[in-house]
């Protein structure tokens, strides 16, 4: 009995020894190769060629060695998609020809095809599992699952996804690694929203978690689970996301910090990761919880994202019927899902009061009560907590329990923010334009020394996700090789001059600051019919996109594109009218 791949080339070969013998002579082994153009007609290569069982007697073979055989060959296919897998072959001698051999070997496919189905059952459940709790406890816009042969399993209707259900992805099938998949989506899905998923230490699948920055309107809940945050190094697309390697900077501040962490990521202790909004607090929380394959799920809930019976749900879960969403068999929450791993808290500081002795009750005893529920539940979790707020100044205040400030903040790790980060704005300036450009299917830009010498100069008030910002407009705003100073935010050229920002028209709206027009009125104009020039053009004429990348809005853009009558072959003036007409 025989087992071979698609190909027709034998994986497994099980009989009697002299059988066995026999057909190692004639190639009828492991590794063999048995299609019909690699040696005519034969029972495996007929079965793949015809899609049919086939009965192939002694002289009907077409290799001389094998007219004394005869085979019975059956194609095993995948439920669902009726692709032929492999085939399932019974050879012998003439000795060892059975008239029932055909529907033996029927009847092992048909048992092969079972269990693999079964199995298939199992890991889509696994995926789905996986894919409603990360929906129901995330910040995604849409989810997609796949399995192991790229097949869409399940697909959200949150928001308008290129994939249906039960489509296999162009591209992706069981012979690529799963771990390649992010580089061969699809148009429309982007490689950080790529997650594969693990079960008894095989990759299933994937789950692709779309967050809500790629659609209009937000999602309720803070919870996200492996989603790539804007600012991080082109490195994010590693699925562990956990790496300290992904954060850049050669200040002694910033080495500091990092050492720190270092030496805390070996230790199960609690950790406060405190700094300014932008610093970029959860990608160091990462690095502290290590490879998820190693450290444990990693699991981040925003306790400022909503409200606080929605807060309590999330943290410690619901049993049936408790709140107005729950489902049918209750859920867990962030503590039981954070088991063996870390429970990263954003925000904490915005945690309600009442709240808080509640959370210090679990941290203590290492032991949750789901919503409703009067079942003791045993956690084993590291909390990292992370606050923008002097919480010293909260406990003082009242708004945040002293006891439970000491319990969070056994170890400590300050985030300098930018500012004070000397030497490091050139290198995330230089990562961002290299990692975002490549993101963006866009050429990197060169950043003159007239230009940073105004970056050097702004305080950075966003810190590197302001930053990552800036440098992201500049780069799809314009298609010029070099930035110049006039392409820069307004707000960064009032800084560097030592003036509040411009509150004329043109640099209220972001196009123009102030000094550009003191040269008079004409000016003025002239440096904003540029600027908007530059924006319609790298946006290939799409107006709404060049009016989110210059921060005015549509109908503002809509005005001024035909005060300036900037079309220039995109037939701009042409759209605008169809459009008033439409409207």
């Amino acid at each position: 009995m025989l087992l071979t791949n698609a190909e027709g080339v034998v994986l497994e070969a099980q009989g009697n020894r002299r059988t066995l013998e026999a057909g190692q002579e004639m190639h009828l082994m492991q590794g063999g190769q048995w299609s019909e153009g690699v040696v005519g007609t034969n029972g495996i290569g007929t079965a793949i060629a015809t899609g049919m069982p086939a009965h192939i007697f002694a002289s009907e073979h077409y290799c001389q060695g094998m007219k004394g055989w005869t085979c019975a060959a059956v194609p095993i296919r995948e439920t669902g998609t009726n692709t032929i897998l492999g085939v399932i072959d019974i050879s012998g001698p003439p000795s060892t020809y059975q008239v029932n051999n055909l529907t033996l070997a029927i009847a092992a496919a048909r048992q092969i095809e079972v269990a693999l189905a079964q199995r298939v059952s199992i890991e889509h459940l696994q995926l789905l599992e996986i894919c409603l709790q990360r929906l129901s406890l995330s910040d995604a816009a849409g989810m997609i699952a796949i399995d192991r042969s790229g097949l869409v399993v399940h697909s959200t209707r949150r928001m308008q996804l290129p994939v249906m259900l039960g489509q296999r992805i162009v591209g992706l099938d069981a012979n690529t690694a799963v771990e390649e998949w992010a580089q061969r989506l699809p148009e429309g899905l982007r490689p950080e929203w790529f997650n594969p998923v693990r079960a008894e230490g095989r990759t299933i699948g994937a789950v692709l978690v779309v967050p809500k920055q790629a659609r209009t309107s937000g999602l309720p809940h803070g919870l996200h689970v492996t989603v790539p945050r804007a600012g991080e190094a082109i490195s994010e697309l590693d699925s562990r996301r956990s790496g300290f390697a992904n954060i850049f900077g050669q200040s002694a501040v910033m080495i500091t910090a990092l050492q720190r962490a270092q030496q805390l990521a070996l230790r199960r202790v609690p950790v406060l990761i405190y700094g300014e909004t932008g610093v970029g607090k959860e990608m160091l929380a990462r690095a502290v919880h290590g490879d998820d394959r190693v450290g444990g799920p990693f699991i981040a809930f925003n306790c400022g994202a909503a409200t606080k019976e929605l807060i309590a749900g999330e943290l410690f879960g619901h049993v049936r019927g408790v709140l107005t969403n729950a489902t049918a068999q209750g859920r867990p929450g962030c503590f039981e899902l954070a088991n063996g791993g870390t429970l990263c808290l954003d925000e904490i500081g915005d945690l309600p009061l009442d709240l808080q002795p509640v959370l210090l009750r679990a941290l203590e005893e290492g032991v949750i009560y789901r919503l409703g529920d009067s079942k003791p539940r045993r956690v084993d979790v590291r909390l990292v907590a992370m606050t923008n707020r002097n919480l010293i100044n909260e406990v003082e205040a009242g708004h945040f329990r002293r006891d439970l400030y000491h319990r969070i903040s056994v170890t400590r790790l300050l985030i300098p923010p930018l500012r004070d980060r000397d030497g490091d704005l050139d290198i995330l300036t230089e990562n961002f334009n290299q990692s975002l450009a490549l993101r963006h299917g866009v050429a990197p830009r060169r950043f003159v020394p007239e230009v940073m010498v105004v970056m050097h100069k702004y305080s950075w008030p966003g810190n590197v996700r302001e930053l990552r910002n800036v440098v992201e407009s500049l780069l799809l705003t314009s298609g010029e090789p070099c930035v110049q100073c006039n392409e820069l935010p307004p707000e960064l050229l009032a800084e560097a001059r030592g003036e509040p920002l411009a509150d004329s028209s043109g640099a209220a709206m972001g196009l123009v600051p102030k000094a550009l027009s003191s040269s008079g009125r004409d000016s003025l104009e002239d440096t904003e019919r540029e600027a908007i020039k530059r924006a319609v053009r790298a946006h290939g004429g799409n107006l709404t996109k060049a009016a989110l990348a210059l921060g005015i809005s549509r109908s503002t853009l809509y005005r001024k594109v035909e005060r300036y009558h900037v079309g220039d072959g995109l037939d701009i003036d042409a759209w605008i009218t169809r459009l008033k007409g439409v409207s």
